[in-house]
């Protein structure tokens, strides 16, 4: 990937204005980082305590380690803001398109939009009857909130519910950047509360049975995100939230794996969660991510199987059957030092209803 990366570089320092496999084109010529991927890995090496690696410095403004010069231009910015506000619909469109671009193109962009006051007008949009327009205004958003003050000026100027809308009746795109845009607002905590209560997380699981290969790791990221706090976890289980993640387990092909466990781990943790994940017989699938799987879907199913074990004599019988003991044992050997002392845990749960059963039988 980063290899991949430092070829593009080349190619653009290079002068070239083409996609270097098809020849367009191109619209611009700013990299652009996936924001939601930089966050789901920082917030897993927070929870699991391990330090993120130092930024390198790899500058491509005008100037390296001073004050960079942006390419704002407030004037420009400031006659989409008139656009935007008019009551010419393709005037609308055509502004939210400009500022989806900008937004995308650098942090000072995503500044300037703000401070020019497009925030508003933006949200205002997101109920447009123009799918495109609607499209435009969310996916700017989505741009403007990767900067940590604008999460919460769009957040105070009331564009949850309006973003949950989308989620649920936008076209397949605007659906999947409003979901992306929920789980960039989610990063604070505060907002994870008003997410979850403005109806987002049924309608994030039926986006991910229905939408795209990309978009469904997006959506997936916002569950999960959203699923840290305690309240949101019983919703996504009302809403149906296992019978999906079995599916994907299921489905190895599909690329869902990963994503599949991590949130089933989350869920794990909460009663009714534990239930659900129980009473979809997942043993004999999580024993088999045992034998097969990654260090950390191994590491995510050891903490699964735990959690349905432990004070469940009917779990872990189904677990013995299918053989997840010899697994386990191979796990608290080669796995990572969570996973050993998890399947270390579960194997002395097995021990224990082994010894009580021979108790009984003599």
């Amino acid at each position: 990937m980063r290899q991949k990366a430092r070829s593009l570089l080349k190619w653009l320092d290079a002068g070239y204005k083409t996609c270097p496999k098809t020849q367009q084109t191109l619209v611009h010529t700013t990299l652009t980082p996936n924001y939601v991927l930089k966050s789901l890995i920082a917030l897993w090496c927070e929870s699991n305590g391990i330090e993120l690696p130092k930024k390198q410095g790899n500058c491509r403004t005008k100037k390296c380690g001073g004050s960079s010069l942006s390419d704002c231009d407030r004037t420009a910015i400031g006659a989409l803001l008139d656009k935007l506000t008019s009551n010419d619909i393709e005037q609308q469109k055509a502004a939210g398109g400009e500022l989806r671009l900008l937004g995308k193109r650098n942090a000072d962009n995503r500044v300037c939009i703000a401070e020019v006051g497009a925030i508003p007008p933006l949200v205002d949009l997101l109920s447009s009857s123009d799918p495109q327009t609607q499209e435009h205004a969310v996916t700017a958003l989505l741009n403007l909130s990767i900067n940590e003050s604008n999460k919460g000026t769009i957040v105070n100027v009331g564009a949850i519910p309006d973003i949950v809308d989308v989620l649920k009746n936008g076209n397949m795109e605007a659906r999947e950047n409003a979901a992306a845009t929920l789980f960039s607002l989610s990063v604070l905590d505060e907002n994870k509360v008003q997410i979850g209560a403005a109806g987002a997380i049924p309608a994030l699981i039926k986006l991910l049975c229905e939408g795209t290969p990309t978009g469904k790791k997006d959506v997936a990221t916002a569950i999960f995100n959203l699923s840290i706090y305690q309240g949101n976890k019983a919703k996504a289980v009302k809403a149906g939230i296992v019978a999906p993640l079995i599916q994907f387990l299921k489905d190895a092909g599909g690329g869902m794996v990963d994503e599949a466990l991590a949130i089933m781990e989350i869920l794990a943790s909460h009663h009714e969660g534990r239930v659900a994940i129980g009473q979809a017989e997942p043993i004999h699938i999580l024993v088999e991510v045992i034998r097969t799987g990654s260090p950390r879907n191994r590491e995510n199913v050891a903490a699964v199987l735990w959690s349905l074990c432990t004070g469940d004599p009917l779990q872990l019988k189904l677990a013995k059957e299918h053989g997840a003991e010899a697994a386990l044992q191979e796990l608290s050997e080669n796995g990572t030092d969570r996973a050993k002392r998890k399947a270390g845990s579960i194997l002395e749960l097995l021990q224990r209803m082994e010894g009580v059963d021979n108790l009984q039988s003599s």
